[in-house]
């Protein structure tokens, strides 16, 4: 779940102005898909055809994965911006354990359906500061055993009561003040410093569009110069990604592209916070139409998801980094393929 990858250079040839001569041929998604994700012609007309495909791309680190992937949906963008937010339909998918949208402003009880798996119980009570199972700070760490009374019986229900507090009250932090309160995480020797992730993240030449200045800027200076078409929302979910059922918590940001030159729809999804696996991720979608047919109703679908993640260096970590990226391209080349029959079939 992270996306970023070629994008600055996919905005610049998709929505920079163009000259009428340029406009009938429309060079722009074949330029990008050739020459930046190094498609074929017979991929891209496959794209164009219906076939979903996905690929990663280059990452800067052994700890970062880039994915792209794209599909033609014979169906208005409208439907996709339904079928994202469809929590109905998430809370149906295999996958996810619990999924919750917070209200404006967030509540305590929309996190009343959030419990910990018992392994992470068992995690937290032997959790201390640089060695811990769970990415966490270490006054979050101090807190578990401060205020938790383990020879209690409803100590488990006390915990996950302490972390509901803990997640409203990181998010309600976040809403006021930005990346810079996202934190460090102190569950390993070195920690990981959340915000700094997140920058060096953006940080990459292909990472955001630069014809979308204004939603770039925003994804760094939240909660300031929102831009007027550009919708936020948040949610959690406890999903089964690996081995372990993790913890998330998203911030949602929807433009609605109000001029010729923007994408239909960018919707950026942000993590927050993850209990384990990512350190930083970031998934970015965009719903472009097909301006070489006046007659066509469809759009392109394209995602690139980005993330950090940690235990992917050294010779054990280079096996498992592997065994991620082809996952990575497979489930998003299927998620692409089912989104799209979705769509097509009103589903």
């Amino acid at each position: 779940m992270r996306g970023m990858m070629g994008t600055t250079v996919l905005l610049m040839f998709i929505f920079a102005p163009l000259s009428s001569s340029v406009a009938q041929t429309n060079p722009n998604l074949q330029t990008y898909f050739k020459d930046y994700i190094g498609l074929t012609d017979e991929q891209i007309a496959a794209i164009r055809a219906g076939q979903a495909f996905a690929k990663n791309l280059h990452s800067r680190m052994a700890d970062e994965i880039f994915v792209f992937g794209a599909v033609y949906i014979n169906a208005a963008p409208e439907s996709y911006l339904h079928f994202a937010q469809d929590f109905n339909r998430l809370r149906a998918v295999p996958g996810f354990l619990a999924i919750g949208e917070f209200s404006e402003p967030p509540r305590l009880s929309d996190l009343k359906a959030l419990t910990l798996d018992s392994e992470d119980v068992k995690e937290l009570k032997d959790c201390k500061p640089s060695d811990c199972k769970i990415q966490l700070p270490a006054s979050s760490i101090d807190d578990v055993h401060r205020l938790i009374d383990w020879s209690q019986p409803n100590a488990e229900e006390e915990l996950d009561e302490l972390v509901r507090k803990k997640v409203l009250e990181h998010l309600t932090n976040y809403q006021r003040e930005g990346n810079e309160v996202l934190g460090i995480y102190n569950d390993k020797r070195n920690p990981t410093e959340v915000p700094q992730q997140f920058k060096y993240m953006l940080s990459y030449p292909k990472a955001l569009p630069k014809y979308l200045p204004d939603f770039y800027n925003y994804l760094l200076s939240y909660p300031v110069a929102k831009p007027a078409n550009v919708e936020n929302s948040f949610y959690w979910a406890k999903v089964k990604f690996g081995l372990k059922p993790t913890l998330r918590v998203v911030h949602v940001l929807t433009l609605h592209g109000d001029a010729a030159t923007e994408p239909v729809y960018a919707i950026a999804e942000k993590q927050l916070y993850s209990s384990h696996y990512f350190q930083t991720a970031l998934d970015l979608t965009f719903c472009v139409r097909d301006t070489t047919d006046p007659q066509a109703t469809g759009f392109y679908l394209i995602k690139t998801l980005g993330s950090e993640q940690a235990g992917l260096t050294g010779f054990k970590g280079s096996i498992v980094r592997k065994v991620a990226t082809d996952r990575s391209s497979s489930s998003l080349q299927k998620s692409l393929s089912a989104i799209k029959e979705a769509l097509e079939h009103g589903q």
